[in-house]
């Protein structure tokens, strides 16, 4: 699993009661238009390789399950003209530190400048870090490989 810094939107962040998250990922100028010496902006994002939020529990919930909102804003603080995409449970039984999960993003998603996420939780705390990845280069397991030499 690859986590890349520029699409990370969470660090150990802590979240309670509809926190977004502290940073946005910018898919350019609202219309597509093009910077000066630069290419047409096009925000269809995930209409080939599937894409969601990879989410990594960093402290666990402690009261209520935990809801995860895909969203998009206008305002890079996510907050004006907020659009939910998509909406995902993480059950506060499956919530343990080191508990990885996916919330995939719809294809056609997002239609608003800036994406992020939204966690929420009924009572409690939760903590976790969130990146944008494609489904493929998430993996709920980490796998550790035996080095490949021989010591003498």
């Amino acid at each position: 699993m690859f986590i890349d810094a520029l699409l990370e939107v969470s660090n150990a962040q802590a979240f309670g009661a509809g926190a977004v998250s502290t940073s946005s990922i910018d898919l350019g100028v609202p219309g597509g238009l093009a910077p000066a010496g630069g290419t047409k902006v096009n925000r269809q994002i995930g209409t080939g390789e599937p894409l969601g939020f990879g989410i990594g529990i960093t402290t666990a919930g402690t009261v209520a399950d935990s809801v995860v909102d895909i969203i998009s804003t206008t305002d890079a603080a996510l907050t004006a003209g907020l659009i939910v995409h998509a909406t995902y449970t993480i059950k506060l039984a499956a919530a343990l530190l080191g508990a990885l999960f996916f919330a995939p993003l719809p294809q056609g998603t997002p239609t608003q400048r800036f994406l992020g996420i939204r966690i929420t939780t009924a009572g409690g705390t939760i903590s976790a870090t969130a990146w944008l990845t494609t489904h493929s280069m998430f993996s709920l397991v980490p796998v550790s490989y035996a080095k490949a030499y021989l010591v003498d």
